[in-house]
């Protein structure tokens, strides 16, 4: 029995999907595309009946003027990250959105073992080569001011453990090490200020 079943409201061919796999050809690159994990196909079905906004966050609401002169507003075009660890499982994934459409660019997990501040570094640096590969200068959006700076220090100050359910994890944490080590970038790393604009458009929905 899968473990977990997706909603696609709106993708290319919206229904409900057993496995991520699916799911993903449905909404990667999407616009607007709209979809969620549910833990059972009963609950999966009911809503894809009852609809998006019955399970989706609304949009942000709009800023005040104090919160407009405190933050200003996002900048697009950019890209948004966020990181997701399973309280119970300690199953953690990451994934990368267009800011601007919510448009899925990447997603990668689940790996055992992991942590959100661990999701949210390789999420920026997979970000940075994503831009890199396609000679982008846009900013990168994210929460997490720690994995900010673990970025800019070249190096995840994680204190997980590595063990053997987790070793293919510590190995993408070398290699992104490795690579912020050996490329300079142009992208702007900034922190997505959830107090005025809301949750990040990567969130995971599952606060």
């Amino acid at each position: 029995m899968p473990k977990k079943f997706y909603v696609v409201w709106n993708g290319r061919e919206p229904g409900v999907y057993d496995n991520w796999d699916d799911c993903h050809r449905q909404v990667e690159s999407f616009a607007g595309a709209k979809y969620k994990s549910f833990p059972d196909l009963e609950s999966a079905r009911r809503a894809y009946d009852d609809g998006p906004e019955e399970y989706l966050k609304p949009a942000p609401k709009a800023m005040t003027p104090i919160m407009t002169a405190l933050y200003g507003s996002p900048v697009f075009p950019s890209i948004a990250v966020d990181g997701a660890c399973n309280g119970k499982t300690r199953d953690a994934e990451y994934q990368g959105v267009d800011a601007e459409t919510g448009a899925l660019i990447f997603r990668k997990g689940p790996f055992p073992d992991g942590t959100n501040n661990i999701m949210e570094f390789l999420a920026i640096v997979h970000a940075l080569a994503y831009c890199a590969q396609r000679k982008l200068d846009i900013p990168i959006y994210s929460d997490s001011r720690i994995a900010i700076k673990w970025v800019m220090q070249k190096k995840a100050a994680t204190k997980q453990l590595r063990t053997e359910r987790n070793a293919v994890l510590f190995d993408l944490i070398e290699r992104a090490e490795r690579w912020l080590q050996s490329h300079n970038y142009p992208n702007r790393l900034l922190k997505w200020e959830t107090q005025a604009w809301g949750e990040i458009p990567a969130d995971f929905g599952r606060k």
